[in-house]
């Protein structure tokens, strides 16, 4: 292949064919321990890999509130300060119920958690942890997730 086919591929036909990066958002929910930030950590249903709380986005709600309802519905954060603007982002490739793939921007806030209750609605299907923002960092798969954790 010429350098010009090569070029009229990557810069023009091969971004045609990509799909669009869908949007997620997440809730970095943490606590104040002593002089330490403590980050809740909780698994994913299907491959139990460590991750944050993280959904679509909710209908009525903003990114924020919608990241909120993700801590409630995955981790059981009743009550917390949620910022309103993100603190970052990541992507990482989401395997769908059919099977494909898609590759998702996922908006991350941060929730200082007031309250945590023991049952929630996912409360059986994963496991919950606090740990440090560096152990944290170190047991996630997604190295934008990973970033963000150790500038927490």
């Amino acid at each position: 292949m010429t350098n010009a086919l090569k070029r009229a591929w990557t810069e023009l036909v091969q971004p045609l064919l990509q799909r669009p990066k869908r949007m997620q958002v997440a809730a970095l929910c943490y606590r104040i321990k002593g002089a330490d930030k403590e980050v809740l950590m909780i698994t994913s249903r299907d491959t139990g890999r460590w991750i944050l709380p993280k959904g679509w986005p909710i209908d009525g709600l903003d990114a924020s509130g919608a990241a909120l309802q993700e801590a409630w519905e995955e981790a059981g954060v009743r009550e917390g300060k949620i910022s309103n603007e993100s603190i970052g982002s990541f992507e990482y490739q989401k395997e769908l119920d059919t099977g494909g793939h898609a590759i998702c921007e996922t908006k991350v806030f941060a929730v200082e958690v007031e309250k945590l209750e023991d049952v929630f609605p996912e409360a059986k299907l994963r496991t919950r942890q606090w740990m440090s923002p560096y152990e944290a960092a170190n047991l996630v798969n997604e190295p934008g997730l990973r970033d963000i954790l150790n500038n927490l």
